[in-house]
């Protein structure tokens, strides 16, 4: 009798390489911003703390404003530095101001400092995001930053069309927002799956930010007051395994059910992919969609997204 295939769960993936393609550079992190909203010192010798963890393959960027640039440089320079880790690079991503030349200025001055062997740490800014009112602010904001730093355009969903017609023209990338403080601001299952599909069909990436603490769609506080209300969020996993699900040709209206699942247990990994319900995503199309289409997302945490795979058994 042949040797029936067997499926894994997600922690099982973890030894495939499937998790680690999954979430290498997933998590960048926004400490800065609510719900955290800590101070920068607290925020730098978090990110530095994490650069220096057994998790440090799943951090992304240390997102920060133009405007606190300095205030990040004076925490930052005064950091003990090892000699191995005078050798790595942050990797910093800077939201830009209503005045993008001023901004853009100060972020090649700061990369100037902090990019030579001369320094104790170094730092980079090699990505901004920018909020855009529509598609015209977005062309006209394009021609003044540089074609080397990688920019994410974050825009009113109801003009993602044109928004996105005007991003792919100018080689710019875009964001989305999937959640916040207020349940208000978490945009349905359709609405961020028509943003993926537009962006799979323009040919521009993406990268997500805000309310996706966790795996999977759950229900937790939209804050962390004890008296904060609770809401749905959506999950993480779900929004990047449908990514890669759509780009891999996946009904849209399948990727809205993939984005509302709910269970681990549905996911199952191989050595080479994941099955959901009696679809298959392959590890090689998961590792283009990460490379190339669905980027990273922003947290003001880090560890709890770390804490929540953990506790599900997918890490």
């Amino acid at each position: 009798m042949p040797t029936q295939p067997t499926t894994k769960t997600f922690v099982d993936a973890v030894n495939t390489g499937t998790a680690a393609i999954l979430l290498r550079d997933l998590i960048d992190y926004a400490g800065l911003f609510p719900p955290s909203s800590v101070p920068m010192a607290q925020a730098v010798a978090n990110y530095h703390a994490y650069f220096r963890s057994e998790w440090n393959w799943m951090l992304g960027r240390f997102i920060l404003p133009v405007a606190r640039l300095q205030e990040f440089e004076d925490t930052f320079s005064a950091l003990p530095a090892t000699a191995a880790e005078s050798l790595s690079i942050w990797r910093l991503s800077a939201l830009v101001g209503s005045d993008a030349a001023a901004d853009v200025a100060r972020i090649r001055d700061f990369s100037a400092r902090y990019t030579g062997s001369n320094s104790n740490r170094r730092a980079t800014v090699d990505t901004v995001e920018v909020k855009a009112a529509g598609a015209e602010d977005v062309s006209r904001i394009s021609q003044l930053i540089p074609a080397n730093l990688t920019t994410y355009f974050e825009f009113p969903l109801s003009s993602c069309s044109d928004c996105l017609a005007a991003i792919s023209a100018s080689g710019r990338r875009a964001k989305i927002r999937t959640g916040g403080e207020t349940a208000d601001k978490f945009p349905t299952a359709h609405d961020v799956i028509e943003f993926i599909r537009l962006c799979a069909a323009s040919g521009v990436p993406f990268k997500a930010t805000a309310g996706l603490h966790h795996p999977l769609r759950s229900i937790h506080r939209l804050t962390y007051q004890p008296d904060s209300p609770s809401g749905i969020m959506h999950g993480f996993l779900n929004v990047f395994l449908a990514s890669a699900f759509l780009q891999a040709g996946m009904q849209t209206k399948l990727a809205e059910q993939l984005l509302e699942e709910k269970s681990a247990q549905a996911l199952h990994f191989d050595g080479d992919g994941i099955t959901w319900q009696h679809h298959r995503i392959t590890q090689d199309e998961i590792a283009s969609t990460r490379r190339n289409f669905a980027m990273s997302f922003g947290s003001c945490s880090f560890t709890e997204p770390i804490d929540d795979l953990r506790s599900l058994d997918l890490l």
